[in-house]
C-alpha cells in the first residue's frame, strides 16, 4: 500500500503518464460497476477527478449513496505497474468545478474532450492508494 499523503516520486509520475483507468462505483443492489474513463489526480490536495455526462450510471450510483458520497476506487495498470486511489465520491456540478476538471483531463490526456453541456465532474476524495509503480 502506498502512503496517501507521500505516495513516492514514481507512484505520481504514473498518475501523470496518460493511460485509460477504470472506475469501480457500486449499484444500488451492491454489485460493482466498472467502467473505462479518463481521471486526474492532484496529490495536493488528494483529489482524484472524472468528466462524466449526468445522466450516467456511474453518476447514478454515486448520486443514490446519499449526500455523503459514495466508496469508490479507479485504477490504471501498465504491465506490472498498476495503481489504485480510493475515497468518497461526490457529484459536482458548478461550471467552475467542471472546467476546472476539464482542463485537468485536456492536460494529462492531450486532448479537448468533446462538448457536453450536461457534464459533471465525479470528484473523489482519495484516502487509500495502492499499488506498485
Amino acid at each position: 500500500m502506498a502512503d496517501v499523503r507521500d505516495p513516492g516520486p514514481a507512484y505520481l509520475a504514473f498518475w501523470r503518464e496518460r493511460h485509460l483507468c477504470t472506475l469501480t462505483t457500486l449499484r444500488p443492489d451492491g454489485t460493482p460497476h466498472v467502467v473505462p474513463v479518463g481521471v486526474t489526480y492532484d496529490p495536493e490536495t488528494r483529489i482524484a477527478r472524472v468528466i462524466s455526462g449526468g445522466g450516467t450510471r456511474k453518476v447514478a450510483n454515486v448520486l443514490a449513496a446519499g449526500e455523503g458520497g459514495a466508496r469508490v476506487a479507479v485504477c490504471q495498470m501498465d504491465r506490472a505497474r498498476w495503481a489504485t486511489l480510493e475515497g468518497r465520491a461526490v457529484i459536482r456540478r458548478e461550471a467552475e468545478a467542471v472546467a476546472d476538471a476539464v482542463a485537468r483531463y485536456t492536460e494529462r490526456y492531450e486532448r479537448v474532450p468533446r462538448r457536453n453541456p450536461a457534464r459533471v465532474v465525479i470528484e473523489i476524495a482519495v484516502d487509500r492508494a495502492l499499488g506498485r509503480a
